[in-house]
C-alpha cells in the first residue's frame, strides 16, 4: 500500500475535530508542534491566554491568536513592585483582540483612565473586567467602559479609592445586565450611590462592599428592595454603619441569598438575624458574623437549627456565644457544616464542641483559637474524636486562609 500523509487525507474541519477532542492545554499545545498547519490551527483555535508582554509581542499574539475571548495579564502580589500592563498596552490590546469577553487586569498599577477609555472604545463585547488594585483609575475610565461596554456581565475595582458614586450612575444607566460588582475598599462610594446603580442594574446577583465605610442600612435596602429576585451574594465586612435595617431588609426581599458576610457590624442583634434564618433557611450557606458582639445563643440556635445547607460560619469573636448555642441542638438536628470558626469566643468550653461534633459528620475546617477551655490536651482527655478529614486550628497562626472571605 502506498503512504498516504494525514495532511492530504484531513481537512481543516476535520483537524479542528481531532483538536477538540484533546483533553488538555498541554496536548493542544503539543499538537501545535507538528507542523506549521497544525500550528495555525491550534493558534486561530485557541479560546484563552495568559501572558506577559510589551506593545510588540502583544501585536504578534493578536495575530496569531485570531479567537482569543479570555485574556489575563494580572499580576500576583509578589510581583507589586512592577507596574505590569500600561496604556500603551491597552491600546494595543483593544485593537487587536476584537473579541474579547473576559480581561484580567487585576494589580496591573500602570493603569490610567486613558487605558480605560481604549476598552470602552474598542472592546463592545466584552463581559467580564477585573480592574482591581489598578489605583489610579477614577470615574472618568470608568464612565468610557460603561458607554462603550454595554454586555458588561461583572466588574472588579476592589481597592480603586478614586471610585466614586459617579461610576455607579453611569453602570445604573449604560451596563443594565451586569450581575457582579466588586467595590471592596472603594471608600468614596454611598448611599446615594448604591441607589442611583440599582435603578438601573436589577440583576445583581454578587455585590461585595467589603470596607466600604460610608455605606449603611439606606444603601443596602436600596439593594436588596431592588435585587430581590436575583441577589445571591452580598459582603459588607467592616461596614460598622450598617445594623439590623438591613439585614430586615434582606430577609424581607432576598430570599435566595446563599453568602451573607456581616463581620464588623457590630450594631446587628439576635432579631433581625433570627428573621434572616427563617427567611433564607433553605438557600443560605455561608454567614460570616465575626465581631458582632450583640449575637447571643438564640440566634445561633436558630440559625443551626433552620439553615440545613449552611456549609460555612464565622462566629469569632462573638462573646456572648455559649455551649446553651449547640445544647439546644436536637436528635434531628444534624448540621451539614463544613467550616466553623469560633475564636474568641470565650464561654463555649468542651463540652460544647462535643455537642457540636455529635451533628457535624463533614466538618473540614474547625478554628478553635483563644478559646482558654478549649485546648488540644483538653479536647484529648475529654476523647473528643474529630472527623479524620478534619483541620482543627487550636493555636495557628491569624494569617489562615479566610474561607468567608
Amino acid at each position: 500500500m502506498s503512504s498516504v500523509c494525514v495532511n492530504e487525507a484531513l481537512t481543516d474541519d476535520e483537524l479542528r475535530w481531532v483538536l477538540s477532542r484533546l483533553d488538555s492545554d498541554k496536548e493542544k499545545e503539543v499538537f501545535g508542534l507538528v507542523c506549521k498547519r497544525w500550528l495555525t490551527l491550534q493558534s486561530t483555535d485557541r479560546k484563552k491566554l495568559a501572558a506577559r508582554a510589551g506593545p510588540h509581542m502583544l501585536r504578534r499574539l493578536a495575530s496569531r491568536f485570531t479567537q482569543i475571548v479570555e485574556l489575563d495579564l494580572s499580576q500576583s502580589i509578589s510581583r507589586s513592585f512592577y507596574p505590569g500592563v500600561t496604556d500603551s498596552d491597552l491600546a494595543v490590546i483593544s485593537e487587536g483582540f476584537k473579541c474579547l469577553r473576559v480581561l484580567n487586569l487585576h494589580n496591573c498599577k500602570g493603569i490610567t483612565d486613558t487605558g480605560l477609555a481604549s476598552i470602552g472604545r474598542c472592546l463592545s463585547l466584552l463581559q467580564f473586567l477585573d480592574v482591581s488594585y489598578c489605583r489610579k483609575l477614577s470615574d472618568k475610565g470608568l464612565s468610557a467602559v460603561a458607554e462603550g461596554c454595554h454586555d458588561l456581565r461583572a466588574l472588579h475595582l476592589a481597592g480603586c479609592r478614586f471610585i466614586t458614586d459617579e461610576s455607579l450612575k453611569s453602570l445604573s444607566e449604560r451596563c443594565r445586565d451586569l450581575e457582579a460588582l466588586g467595590l471592596q475598599g472603594c471608600s468614596s462610594i454611598t448611599d446615594s450611590g448604591l441607589a442611583d446603580l440599582v435603578k438601573g442594574c436589577r440583576k445583581i446577583k454578587s455585590l461585595d462592599i467589603n470596607k466600604c465605610s460610608n455605606v449603611g442600612d439606606a444603601g443596602v435596602s436600596s439593594v436588596a428592595k431592588a435585587c430581590g429576585s436575583s441577589l445571591k451574594t452580598l459582603k459588607l465586612l467592616d461596614c460598622y454603619k450598617v445594623g439590623n435595617e438591613s439585614v430586615l431588609s434582606l430577609a424581607q426581599s432576598c430570599k435566595n441569598l446563599e453568602t451573607l458576610i456581616l463581620g464588623g457590624c457590630r450594631d446587628i442583634s439576635d432579631e433581625s438575624i433570627m428573621l434572616l434564618a427563617d427567611s433564607c433557611k433553605d438557600s443560605l450557606k455561608n454567614l460570616r458574623m465575626d465581631w458582632c458582639l450583640n449575637i447571643s445563643d438564640s440566634s445561633l440556635s436558630c440559625i443551626l437549627k433552620k439553615c440545613k445547607n449552611l456549609e460555612a460560619l464565622d462566629i469569632g469573636c462573638c462573646e456572648e456565644i455559649t455551649d446553651t448555642a449547640f445544647r439546644d441542638l436536637g436528635s434531628d438536628d444534624f448540621l451539614g457544616l463544613k467550616v466553623l470558626k469560633v475564636s474568641n469566643c470565650s464561654k463555649i468550653t468542651v463540652t460544647g464542641i462535643s455537642k457540636l461534633l455529635e451533628k457535624c459528620s463533614f466538618l473540614e475546617y474547625l478554628d478553635v483559637r483563644s478559646l482558654p477551655q478549649v485546648t488540644e490536651i483538653r479536647c484529648s482527655e475529654a476523647g473528643l474524636e474529630f472527623p479524620k478529614c478534619c483541620k482543627v486550628n487550636f493555636s495557628g497562626s491569624l494569617t489562615e486562609p479566610d474561607f468567608l472571605l
